[in-house]
């Protein structure tokens, strides 16, 4: 049964963020994701807006560097390895106060003069020390690889390159998270590439392509792929990540089928 998750990152943009919650469990969704709660309030404040709406927190980031600044993620550079360390004890907190049972680390851009191997090397060495946090904490850790149209320079750009540093980290609660809208830009093949993973993907998100809005919207056939990723048995949760081109109630017409 295909369990969908609102994005309250992206999804009723209109509302303050405390209120996305109460406005997807009214949309139908019991399950909700975000990406970055540590500047709407206390790890105790986030957990109780969810608790009070009704739904179940099922993934969020870990702290990724100052977006404004242009970081995507700060798994990959060598210098702020520190930083990273301390963000996923973070991340952890928020994560129990809520009982959310996924973490993704972004591997973030590599940076000038760092070569590519060396950043990859922080990488690795980052979700190994995550992934063992996350253990002791009955957590599972997510990566996930994302194209570079969208994030200019990100480490991590396909499926394979993303399962080269799980099988890498060797961590047995490391996995994938799989982004249909970054991997249709980048390598498409989405049917068989799930089908292929399915047992290393911890975590799926969607959105269509080429303008990352809702569904329906894009060249993305997910009145077939949803179903098809059900039939292939997978258990998880959907994220929907994504920009609304409009009111996000009205654009959820794609969904209904699964909210019922």
């Amino acid at each position: 049964m295909t369990k969908l998750a609102a994005n309250v990152s992206l999804l009723f943009p209109q509302l303050p963020f405390g209120e996305r919650f109460a406005a997807a469990a009214k949309a139908g969704f019991r399950y909700v994701e975000y990406q970055f709660p540590y500047g709407f309030g206390s790890a105790k404040e986030i957990a109780g807006q969810a608790r009070a709406a009704g739904v179940a927190v099922v993934l969020h980031n870990l702290p990724a560097g100052d977006a404004a600044k242009g970081d995507r993620g700060i798994a990959c550079q060598p210098a702020r390895v520190n930083e990273f360390r301390e963000g996923v004890e973070r991340a952890i907190e928020y994560a129990q106060a809520a009982a959310c049972p996924r973490l993704n680390a972004l591997a973030g851009i590599l940076p000038d003069g760092v070569p590519r191997e060396k950043a990859k090397e922080t990488l690795i060495e980052n979700l190994r020390y995550a992934a063992g946090k996350l253990r002791a904490a009955g957590l599972t850790l997510l990566t996930e690889p994302c194209n570079t149209r969208t994030i200019p320079g990100f480490l991590l750009n396909s499926s394979r390159e993303g399962i080269e540093v799980i099988d890498a980290a060797g961590a047995d609660n490391l996995q994938l998270q799989y982004d249909v809208f970054h991997m249709q830009i980048v390598e498409g093949d989405i049917a068989k590439t799930v089908e292929r993973l399915l047992p290393r993907i911890g975590h799926i998100q969607v959105a269509d392509v080429p303008d990352r809005n809702e569904p329906g919207t894009g060249e993305i056939n997910y009145n077939w792929l949803l179903p098809h990723i059900d039939r292939l048995g997978y258990k998880g949760w959907i994220g929907a990540e994504y920009i609304p081109k409009g009111d996000t109630a009205e654009g959820l017409k794609w969904a209904a089928p699964y909210l019922k």
